[in-house]
């Protein structure tokens, strides 16, 4: 089974993207930062936040599900927020999205706010609503179960250090995975959480017997070179000892994003 976890920057690196998840053909694919955009006239949007200036695709979660379509496909928005489409404002949709191989039955799931929550007119303060989403499957093939948890960690302008707010996020994000996952069984738990690989986040994870694979697998990037700032870490992928673990990878190319994707492989 094979599970991908990729912050999608909003689709700028669009027609890379696409190919590559057709390519690497995942059985789970955990996305981050994706937008839907019910009313777009047009292909590429673009978002503005003072001197931040993105091109974002109006219909990622679309665009994917096409290249997926062997998937059920699941969204879950944190805000609806503008962005401008040529002139004119209009409202689009951002969250995670979670594509699941249909041969592989969602037999229980949650979605919840682990920080904040939805915020339907507008993108909202700093450090803005994050959401998480859970989702347990049955491999008919293997005949077991696996637990798969994706968040998108709250951004601190002030930096990735452990905040009271990131502290509770790390709360939060094990509440909703106990509403899924019975214990015992095969976990995962992935995204890109916006902390440094010191964070008490981890800690938190652990009562659950995870383990982080990028930083005790000696990898010490997760970031491409569209990404021009200090402290490359900021993608992780947690597995308990349940997972048997066949190869796991923080792609370096090809650049998809300004994050790598993470790729796990299990059996």
């Amino acid at each position: 089974m094979r599970i991908i976890s990729l912050n999608a920057w909003g689709g700028k690196l669009h027609e890379p993207l696409l190919q590559y998840i057709a390519d690497v053909d995942p059985d789970i694919l955990c996305l981050q930062e994706v937008t839907r955009t019910i009313s777009a006239k047009q292909d590429w949007h673009l978002y503005r936040d003072h001197d931040v200036e993105l091109p974002q695709r109006a219909n990622l979660f679309a665009e994917v599900g096409a290249v997926l379509s062997g998937h059920d496909a699941f969204f879950s928005p944190t805000a609806r927020g503008e962005l401008l489409e040529r002139d004119e404002a209009v409202f689009s949709e951002f969250g995670l999205a979670t594509y699941v191989r249909q041969s592989l039955p969602v037999i229980a799931q949650a979605s919840g706010f682990v920080h904040g929550e939805f915020s339907p007119d507008g993108w909202g303060a700093h450090p803005r609503s994050r959401n998480a989403h859970c989702i347990r499957v049955f491999d008919y093939k293997r005949r077991f179960p696996l637990t798969v948890t994706q968040f998108h960690g709250l951004r601190d302008i002030a930096g990735k250090g452990d905040t009271p707010a990131r502290h509770a996020q790390a709360d939060a994000v094990i509440d909703l995975i106990k509403r899924v996952w019975p214990g015992h069984e095969r976990l995962v738990v992935c995204g890109d959480f916006n902390v440094l690989p010191d964070s008490v986040t981890f800690e938190t994870l652990g009562k659950l017997g995870l383990m982080d694979l990028v930083t005790s697998r000696g990898f010490t990037d997760t970031r491409t070179s569209h990404y021009l700032k200090d402290g490359r870490f900021a993608d992780y992928m947690l597995a308990n000892e349940a997972v048997g673990i066949v190869d796991f990878d923080v792609v370096a190319a090809p650049e998809v994003s300004d994050h790598r994707a993470l790729l796990l492989d299990m059996e």
